[in-house]
């Protein structure tokens, strides 16, 4: 039996405890909350989106920091095994729009107390309120660690679970790089992932708490795409939000010099008000709608194609005017509202603080780490699961699924009975 500590009770930290225990290993849980699972609890809105019922490819696809080094960890435990797990657990489970899972109830307390019920049937050691000041090693073979209350454990194997840098006030502070780089761990700059972007657009000011659903956008380098997408976006009062937002950042924070870019102006968002009409289709629903109110003003004719807060902002970008009787507005006026619509174009200036993202992007180098066990290549029985590791995912259960497959491998532990049995 070996002694495993794992430092953080996040998802990675609350799975890689299951693990180890299933695989008759005596395992301590150290976390700095008052209690496991805080950032847990705030995913998907409060619901939990616990994975994606895409294959394995899919899986690789939507993660665009170093996916590939995560076929081995999903091979061994994909999304399958997590919704056996927890659906053998009480959570039964349901798929939702682009693939996304959730617990029927929508309650991602039910997802956490189904891992908390689970570890405590394994004896699993929880000890909260409680910080890991070092990582103890001698002659590159992890011994134990040592708690800022100086007192040391000792164990045969550590998992370094500690989160990333977003979110701190559910304890994702950033300390799991600290110990890690202390042991000579490279770490990739982090960024943030999956966040809102700034525009300096004083529109989104107008449109703030507007959502729009079914819009596709592009963001672009001047002409060039970076990103497009189809879906739920949120205008706020310092730019832009939503699922396809979000996943935008994803790709923002990979273009080289985009500092530089932000600065000088050249990263716009396209938005495609109505996709699924093509220009000629529009104008023809337009010509449709004008002809049931001939002597409205144009200001009063968009109610049937447009949010009512979206109104006068078309208008404005049209440059008709809105006092002009919409049996009076021109061919070549009409061709002006079409192109606002398909291309309702702002400046992105600027991308949300670190604190507020999703997910960290960067961390512990995956060179460094072995992709078949998840143990460092630097110091023996010192491992990796979660976000610390640099990888990370587009919007859609997928980060959430690189947290429970990262765990520490069964094989590892020189075990050979099933991880769930």
């Amino acid at each position: 039996m070996n002694n495993v500590i794992i430092i953080g009770g996040g998802p990675a930290g609350m799975i890689a405890g299951i693990s180890a225990a299933r695989n008759g290993n005596k395992v301590t849980i150290i976390e700095k909350m008052d209690s496991c699972g805080r950032k847990l609890l705030i995913t998907g809105k409060g619901r939990c989106n616990i994975t994606n019922n895409t294959d394995i490819n899919g899986f690789i696809e939507n993660t665009p920091c170093n996916g590939r080094f995560l076929y081995g960890a999903l091979n061994n435990f994909d999304n399958n095994d997590i919704i056996d797990l927890l659906e053998n657990n009480g959570v039964k489970t349901k798929v939702e729009r682009g693939g996304r899972v959730f617990p029927i109830s929508d309650k991602s307390q039910d997802v956490l107390n189904a891992l908390l019920n689970i570890l405590k049937e394994l004896n699993v050691k929880v000890i909260t309120n409680t910080r890991v000041k070092k990582i103890i090693v001698n002659d590159g073979i992890v011994k134990g660690v040592k708690l800022n209350s100086q007192k040391e454990l000792m164990a045969d194997k550590v998992i370094l679970a500690a989160g990333g840098k977003s979110y701190p006030v559910t304890g994702s502070t950033g300390d799991g790089y600290v110990l890690a780089k202390d042991l000579g761990h490279t770490i990739i700059n982090l960024k943030p992932s999956l966040i809102p972007l700034i525009s300096k657009n004083e529109e989104c000011k107008v449109l703030q708490g507007l959502s729009l659903r079914n819009v596709s956008i592009k963001l672009k380098n001047n002409d060039k795409v970076i990103y497009e997408d189809f879906g739920e976006m949120l205008f706020t009062h310092y730019g832009v939000s939503g699922p396809i937002i979000l996943s935008a950042s994803a790709h923002l924070i990979r273009c080289k010099n985009i500092d530089k870019l932000l600065k000088e102006d050249n990263i716009k968002l396209e938005i495609d008000l109505k996709p699924a009409l093509t220009k000629e289709k529009l104008d023809t629903r337009i010509l449709r709608d004008f002809s049931d109110m001939k002597n409205k003003e144009f200001k009063n004719s968009l109610d049937k194609l447009l949010p009512q807060k979206l109104i006068p902002v078309i208008i404005e970008k049209t440059k008709v005017n809105p006092c002009k009787r919409v049996n009076e507005i021109t061919k070549e006026e009409r061709t002006r509202i079409v192109n606002v619509l398909k291309k309702f174009e702002i400046s992105i200036n600027g991308i949300r603080p670190i604190e507020e993202a999703i997910i960290t992007s960067g961390g512990v180098t995956t060179k460094e780490i072995n992709p078949k066990t998840m143990e460092s290549k630097i110091i023996k029985g010192l491992y990796f699961a979660g976000e610390i590791i640099d990888v990370d995912a587009l919007t859609g259960g997928f980060n959430l699924q690189i947290a429970w497959s990262t765990r520490i491998y069964r094989r590892t532990l020189n075990c050979c009975l099933s991880v769930w049995t």
